[in-house]
């Protein structure tokens, strides 16, 4: 089953904004941890700076390339945060590339 993960934002939860990072990291490392694993997790709106070397989770995302999931995000989002230099992991996608991986999924689960 091709299984697709989206992620909006660069925490689970909007307030308190700790929090919402302590959920996105222990999100993306049981992720991981997982025996299963999605096909793709793309990465739209804040959440292209989880991509970048200040991450708080970029192990987990070193660990899930490794076992082949793809990493993409979305280059206009990287572009308005004036990211697109600075992601260490994954890559760049456009957002005609975006709706294609969508709609070829099975299963779509967005965080």
């Amino acid at each position: 089953m091709k299984t697709i993960v989206v992620v909006n934002s660069e925490t689970l939860v909007e307030r308190p904004a700790d929090l919402g990072r302590t959920l996105m990291g222990s999100f993306m490392r049981k992720l991981w941890a997982s025996p299963e694993k999605p096909d793709t997790i793309i990465f739209y709106g804040s959440a292209v700076r989880l991509l970048t070397a200040e991450s708080h989770v970029k192990e987990a995302f070193d660990a899930l390339l490794d076992a082949g999931v793809d990493l993409v995000a979305c280059g206009t989002c990287l572009g308005y945060f004036e990211l697109k230099d600075r992601i260490t992991v994954g890559r760049i996608g456009d957002m005609q590339e975006i709706v294609a991986i969508l709609m070829k999924a099975e299963k779509v689960v967005t965080v």
